[in-house]
Formats: C-alpha cells, structure tokens, sequence
C-alpha cells in the first residue's frame, strides 16, 4: 500500500487517519446524530449507498472533494467540517481565531453594533459554551443582585440563569423556565457532543426541577422569563436567538446573539422608561 501524507493505512484491517483518529466512525457518529441513513447520506452527497458503506466500513478512503460534499450533506457546523476533514487526512478549510485576534476585530464592532441596536432591550452575544462575550447596556437589569462570582471575565449565561447565586432567585416562573433551559442544552449537547457541554449539563441539572405538564404560561409560542427587578418592577422577556450562519470562521460561527425582547407593553415600557432616565443629562 503506497504511502500517504497525513494518513495511516492498516492492511488487513481498518483504515485510520492522523496518527489514530477514526474517519469512518466520525463519519458514522456524525450520520446517526442526524438519524440519516447511508441512502439518504449517498443520496445527497451523489454517491451510492454501497460507496458509503465501503467508507464505514474503512475499504474505501475518500477523496477530499467527496469528504467536502459529505460534509455539505450533513450540514455540519464549520468545527465539524474541519474535524470530519482531519479525520481523513486533509488540511481544514475553515479557519479559527480568538476572539482577541485582530482579524476579528470587523466583525465584533460590527456586533457592538447591533448590541446597540437592540436598546433599550437587553441583548448579549455568547460562544457555543455559553460563555458570554459581549453584552449591551441594558443587561445590567438583569444581573442585578447576582453575585459576583458569576459575573467574571468568563461568566456563563446557562449557569447565570440557573445558580442560586444568579438570576434564579428572581425568576418567578423558575421551573418553567429552568426545563425550557436546560432542555436546550441537553439538545446542544446531543447535536455537537462536547465534553464542556456535558460538564455544564451535569452541574446544572441538579439545580431543575421536574415541572407539572401544563404548567408553562406559553405566549403562544415561546416560553417568556417573569424577572423580579429592583430597578424595573416585574419584566416579562422573551428570547430570540441570531447565529451567523454565512461566517467563514469557526469562531464566529458559533457564536450566538440572544436579544430579550418584552412580552408584553408593561414590560417594554418599563424598560424604555428605565432607560430613559438611567442616560446621562447633556
């Protein structure tokens, strides 16, 4: 068997790329969190079930064209579609910087930007851990109270919602609200299994309680939060969330703007009067 760059072959056996990474099992894990099966696979990246099969089963390496349409295929996210094409031996396309690098610098005042615009409404960006990166004005209202231990240079939203140190005290509808939390992560976790994720989920579990069915006051269509605030009165939000889905760069792409925007006029009023008389005289 020739040799090539990058890769490892095993005559005989299964075929093992970068020094022991699996492709064929992280192509199959990556399948089967999607429920697709190797026909539907086949059929979208135009190949055939049995190709697919031979890949799965490590008698066949793929090409990277076809590793790039697998990848397409099963809409992975651009961390998952530089990880399927190391697993196979191939350079990633997509590149990944800190957040403090200053290639990055366009696009976080662009989300300063759009922060603002979000005012007088509190509106935060956080990473795919829940770290939070940014916040606008309008987000102290809520971390009113909070103790400071949560509120660090790496503070978490997911834990700063949940902690008894944090907002929860104040939530009025916690159970309702803590399932509603709690249950997206569980869903994150399982789309992009990640050992911070897990972490997360089993220090934050214990902290939900099971809520009665029927239990969630619904606005129709989205679970609001009923937050106690000293400075505002009773605020209803609810949560809208915006990704950056044509990002090229992987940091970027995971990267989450969650806007709480009022339920109700009593709410928007409230903030907006809050505002008003928090802005300095000119």
């Amino acid at each position: 068997m020739p040799s090539i760059p990058g890769r490892e072959w095993q005559m005989g056996g299964r075929t093992r790329y970068n020094g022991g990474v699996d492709f064929p099992e992280a192509l199959r894990a990556s399948r089967n969190r999607r429920h697709l099966s190797q026909l539907e696979l086949a059929s979208r990246a135009g190949t055939t079930q049995r190709h697919i099969s031979f890949i799965e089963n490590g008698r066949s390496a793929p090409g990277r064209a076809l590793v790039a349409r697998l990848a397409d295929s099963l809409a992975l996210p651009l961390r998952e579609r530089n990880g399927l094409l190391l697993a196979a031996g191939y350079a990633p396309v997509h590149p990944e910087h800190d957040l403090d690098d200053p290639a990055l610098a366009p696009a976080l005042e662009a989300l300063g930007h759009v922060l603002a615009g979000h005012l007088p409404y509190p509106a935060i960006v956080v990473d795919r851990h829940g770290t939070l990166v940014r916040a606008n004005s309008a987000f102290d209202v809520m971390t009113e109270g909070v103790d400071p231990a949560l509120l660090g240079p790496r503070a978490n939203i997911l834990r700063l919602a949940l902690h008894p140190g944090g907002l929860a005290p104040r939530i009025r509808n916690f159970p309702q609200w803590a399932r509603h939390v709690i249950e997206a992560l569980r869903d994150e976790q399982r789309r992009n299994p990640d050992a911070r994720l897990a972490a997360l989920h089993a220090e934050l579990a214990p902290y939900v309680t099971e809520s009665a069915p029927g239990d969630a006051q619904l606005l129709g269509f989205a679970v609001p939060m009923e937050l106690e605030t000293a400075s505002r009165g009773l605020l209803r939000l609810m949560t809208t969330v915006a990704v950056f889905a044509t990002a090229a760069d992987v940091t970027i792409a995971e990267l989450k703007l969650e806007a709480f925007l009022p339920a109700d006029r009593a709410t928007a009023q409230a903030l907006t009067e809050g505002a008003a008389r928090a802005a300095p005289v000119r």
